[in-house]
């Protein structure tokens, strides 16, 4: 059976052991992720890279997984790079990476298991992107993703009306692998530690060749429709709007 060991985001970083356990604890935001969040994720994911650690299992601390970004820090330029770092790496680590997931799991909380490539989660666990609740937008990569995963009703569904999605209903989708809580995660994670790493690895690589030729490149309508969401008056806004814990008004400028 494989060892693993608990990585508290912000507080510790281990990678002693085939499986990795980290928690993002920031419990007082309900796990919304802000930069240093990111920059200390990327750091265990390599460590863990660079360890004998062959399952990379990331959760959320206090009954939630992630309710997304930080919204005091998203606008900036170092949030989105430190952002692209992790969603590259957890796709493209030669180990598997799966994510735990309990309570909510929205935004840029749904990125993150979006590009790990398993996800176990509770019968009532929630999936979502309330993105145009608050004039934000995600990349196309993360968007082929979920389309993806989902199918293309559920990720209409997500992106253009907000829907959010049960762990229960997540399972029937797709969109979730194994319906559990973090110990069925880490139960799998040991089974997938025994397997052999260099085939998981050549495999891995294949499902990302797979999805980069099926994805094909940005378009230069999407990169400009993306730009202009990040640079509108209804960011401000929606991000304002949050913070005063009221209804958004937007404008569509």
């Amino acid at each position: 059976m494989s060892r693993y060991v608990a990585v508290m985001l912000h507080i510790a970083r281990h990678s002693d052991g085939r499986v990795v356990l980290a928690s993002i604890d920031r419990q007082h935001r309900r796990n919304a992720v802000d930069h240093a969040t990111l920059v200390e994720l990327t750091s265990a994911l390599d460590a863990a890279a660079q360890s004998l650690a062959r399952v990379f299992v990331l959760t959320g601390s206090g009954g939630h997984f992630s309710a997304g970004a930080d919204l005091t820090g998203v606008e900036g330029g170092a949030f989105q790079s430190a952002l692209r770092q992790v969603l590259n790496t957890l796709e493209q680590i030669p180990l598997v990476t799966m994510v735990a997931v309990d309570g909510s799991c929205l935004g840029l909380g749904m990125q993150l298991a979006g590009f790990s490539d398993l996800r176990v989660a509770t019968p009532t666990a929630r999936f979502g992107v309330p993105a145009a609740k608050l004039g934000l937008a995600i990349d196309m990569a993360t968007a082929a993703r979920i389309e993806r995963l989902c199918g293309a009703g559920c990720a209409r569904a997500m992106l253009l009306a907000a829907q959010t999605f049960s762990g229960g209903e997540a399972a029937a989708m797709g969109l979730a692998d194994r319906l559990g809580d973090l110990d069925t995660a880490l139960s799998w994670a040991a089974e997938i530690a025994e397997l052999a790493p260099l085939t998981i690895a050549a495999h891995k690589a294949a499902l990302a060749a797979s999805f980069e030729v099926e994805r094909g490149a940005l378009t230069a309508a999407a990169v400009a429709a993306f730009d202009r969401a990040w640079a509108s008056e209804d960011l401000v806004e929606g991000r304002q709007a949050f913070m005063d814990k009221r209804t958004p008004k937007f404008v569509g400028r």
